[in-house]
This record gives C-alpha cells, sequence and structure tokens, in this order.
C-alpha cells in the first residue's frame, strides 16, 4: 500500500451523492482508494444534498432537467448538455491545483459534458471511465423506447431517438440529445478523450464492440459490494422483495401480476414515477403487494434480511445490478429477469433462478416454487450467493483490479 502514497485520484462524476448505482459505486471506489492513503479530489456538479468536500468551491453549476426553467435558461442548458464550456474551465482550475496522477469518471453525461475530457487529454492525464448504461452505444441510455428493447441506433441511425422520442417522451429533448451525440461523435469526446473504459457486465463489453469500439479499449471489473458491512442474520421470512428505483424499465408490472397470480406476498421498496401506476395495479389485481416507501442503509438491509427472495424483473438490458450483489451478501437468492447483465450474477438453483423478461406467468411459477422449497434450501442458495460474492466480488479484489489496470495506463502511482 505505501507505493501509493501521494498519488491523487481525480474522481469525476455529475453527483457528489448516493443517488443511483453508479454513484454508489463513485463513492465507494473513492472510500477504498483513500483507505491506501491516496488523497482523493471530487469533480461533479453543486446539489443541494451533496456531501460536504473542501473541493464544492471548483464544482459546475448545477443542471436540473425536472424544473421550471425559462426558454433562456433551457437553451443555455441545452448548450452545456452538449459541450460544457464552464465545466471544462472549472476542471481546468482544479487540475492546475492539483495534478492528479490519474482521472477516473463515472456518469457525466449532459450535467458536466465530456468537454472536461479534452483538458485531462491535453494534460497528458491518463483517463478512465466506467460505463454504468449504454449511453455510448444509444444516445438514450437503455436501448429500450415505447415498444421496448430497441436497437434501432446500431450503425448509427439516431434520428430513431427522436423518431420514437425516446428520451422523456419528448420530441424536444429527444431532439436535443441527438444533437447531443452527433457533435461529441464528431469531435471524438469520448474516443479521444478517454483511455480506458472499464465496463461492469459482459454484455456491455460486448455491445461496445457491437458499435465498432476497438475491443482492447474495453476491460471487464465487476461491481462489488462490501461483504464486512453487509452482514447476514435471521432466517428468510415468506415475502419477495424488488427494491430500486420504481422506474418502467424495472418490470414491476410483471411484478405485481406474478404476485397477484401465485398468491405470495411482495414488498416494493423504493420510490419513482410508476409508484400510483403500480398502486392502482395492485388495487386492480388484488395482489398482496405492500409499498415500503424508501429505505437505504440498515433499514433496507434489514427488509432483505426478512425477505425469503429478491427479484430483479427487468425488462431493459441490466447492466451489473448491485442489487443482486446486496442480496447475495446478504444471503438472500435472487429471481432475476433472464435479460442483460443479470443472467452473469445467477447461478439457475445454485444461488437463484431466472425467467424470461415480461413473463409474470413464469414469475408466478419461479416464485410459488420458492415459496414453498423448506427454508433451509432458501438458505443456502443464500450462502452459496455469499460465498460467490467473496470469491470473486469484494471491495479488495475490485481494488486490486482497478488498481492493475491503473499501473497499465502507465499512471506514475
Amino acid at each position: 500500500t505505501n507505493i501509493a502514497m501521494g498519488s491523487k485520484l481525480l474522481s469525476i462524476n455529475s453527483y457528489y451523492y448516493r443517488r443511483g448505482g453508479a454513484e454508489v459505486v463513485f463513492l465507494e471506489h473513492n472510500r477504498l482508494f483513500q483507505e491506501i492513503g491516496w488523497q482523493i479530489v471530487p469533480f461533479a456538479m453543486h446539489h443541494p444534498k451533496n456531501l460536504p468536500t473542501e473541493w464544492e468551491s471548483y464544482f459546475a453549476d448545477e443542471i436540473e432537467f425536472g424544473e421550471k426553467y425559462s426558454l433562456w435558461q433551457k437553451m443555455a442548458m441545452a448548450s452545456k448538455v452538449i459541450y460544457s464550456f464552464e465545466a471544462r474551465q472549472k476542471i481546468s482550475r482544479l487540475i492546475d491545483k492539483v495534478q492528479p496522477n490519474i482521472a477516473h469518471a463515472h456518469n457525466v453525461y449532459h450535467h458536466l459534458s465530456p468537454s472536461v475530457f479534452s483538458v485531462l487529454k491535453a494534460q497528458n492525464i491518463p483517463t478512465v471511465m466506467t460505463l454504468h448504461d449504454l449511453k455510448l452505444a444509444c444516445p438514450a441510455y437503455k436501448m429500450l423506447t415505447h415498444d421496448g428493447i430497441c436497437e434501432r441506433c446500431k450503425g448509427g441511425a439516431i434520428w430513431n431517438v427522436v423518431r420514437h422520442k425516446c428520451v422523456k417522451n419528448s420530441v424536444a429533448i429527444s431532439t436535443l440529445i441527438m444533437f447531443e451525440t452527433m457533435v461529441q461523435r464528431l469531435i471524438g469526446c469520448y474516443s479521444k478523450g478517454i483511455d480506458r473504459f472499464v465496463v461492469p457486465s459482459r454484455v456491455y463489453f460486448e455491445k461496445m464492440i457491437e458499435r465498432g469500439w476497438p475491443r482492447e479499449r474495453f476491460i471487464y471489473i465487476p461491481n462489488f459490494v462490501d461483504i464486512d458491512h453487509l452482514l447476514p442474520s435471521g432466517e428468510p421470512g415468506e415475502a419477495f422483495v424488488f427494491f430500486g428505483r420504481l422506474g418502467p424499465e424495472k418490470g414491476l408490472g410483471t411484478f405485481v401480476r406474478a404476485v397477484a397470480l401465485a398468491k405470495v406476498k411482495g414488498w416494493i421498496v423504493g420510490t419513482g414515477p410508476e409508484e400510483e401506476m403500480l398502486r392502482l395495479l395492485v388495487n386492480e389485481t388484488g395482489a398482496d403487494v405492500e409499498f415500503l416507501g424508501y429505505r437505504t442503509g440498515e433499514s433496507l438491509f434489514n427488509t432483505i434480511r426478512d425477505a425469503r427472495a429478491v427479484v430483479l424483473p427487468s425488462e431493459w438490458y441490466e447492466n451489473a445490478p448491485m442489487s443482486i450483489l446486496e442480496a447475495y451478501a446478504l444471503e438472500r437468492p435472487v429471481i432475476g429477469a433472464n435479460i442483460g447483465g443479470i443472467p452473469e450474477l445467477i447461478r439457475k438453483d445454485e444461488t437463484g433462478a431466472l425467467f424470461p423478461s415480461g413473463d409474470a406467468v413464469a414469475l408466478a411459477e419461479c416464485m410459488s416454487h420458492f415459496s414453498v422449497m423448506p427454508r433451509a434450501n432458501i438458505l443456502s442458495m443464500g450462502k452459496a450467493g455469499r460465498t460467490w460474492m467473496i470469491q470473486n466480488f469484494t471491495a479488495i479484489r475490485y481494488r486490486e483490479r482497478i488498481l492493475e489496470l491503473y499501473r497499465g495506463m502507465g499512471a506514475n502511482i
């Protein structure tokens, strides 16, 4: 560890608080490197929920699309989404001050914009970016539109984003995102500015290669959980739990219907745009589903410990869901949709089960099967999951892989 003493990591992400899976990885990554004596210098945008940091005076101005802005403010924001001169200027000042050994970016789209990468390139700072979504292959991030999974933009036909109103079902925002993609591809913001990409799932790795990116620019490094903080306890209960953002891509309609069909107990933990629709569906189907609201930390972990299994009914190319790793760490099996990176993280009948994405009947069968299975079997699946975590998905293992990558890039660390 002492070789790392004094090494400085410029850690870049739009938000500096636990907002979603990407932020969890970003903040944990920072903590892991701090533990071995690195100096972590975050660069993000101002936000009321940000964690305190001595570097916040260098942060970019906040951009939030959900708020009500005047047309003039929206125009100014639109240009920033594509290429933020402000973020570029601020990161320049920060680099001059800090002189980092290496930069590692997570989610920068729309808020910080990839303008920051040209500064890093000009200063010869080796730069890594972790891909938490499919943005570089699909302008709308998810390869998902109104009629389901979508790969229409393959081969560069990005006008489809506008045609199908892929972003927030809005022609205006989708047009902005199409221009964003055109300009950024034209000036090579990502292709020229970033040396290596870390991809947490093999399926995303292959999607990028399919889109014509050179294989050698990518490295598969799976996500991780802090095994020491996520300690299993107690016996599995009866309920099947989903936790996460209640977004349309999460397949929660399928989950509610399946709970009704299987006549089991379901818990939904989280908040999001689909909540009202899901409550109506629960009433309509008579499903025994309880909405537990937003939970985090121990309160969330206790809910998982009290469940029989975690269910991930996604209906999009999920990357490498942290929720699966967290479930295993707490010794609970996972029932997941057979889509995206989920199958890579479930060993059928050993740590959980898979069902065809969107198929409520198949999910109901899985849950019925799990509900009558002896508790000892449920527990042994959970234990097999935790053993797998310890072998392959620990924080220490992740840090070793990242350090190896940094050294291989010629970072002076």
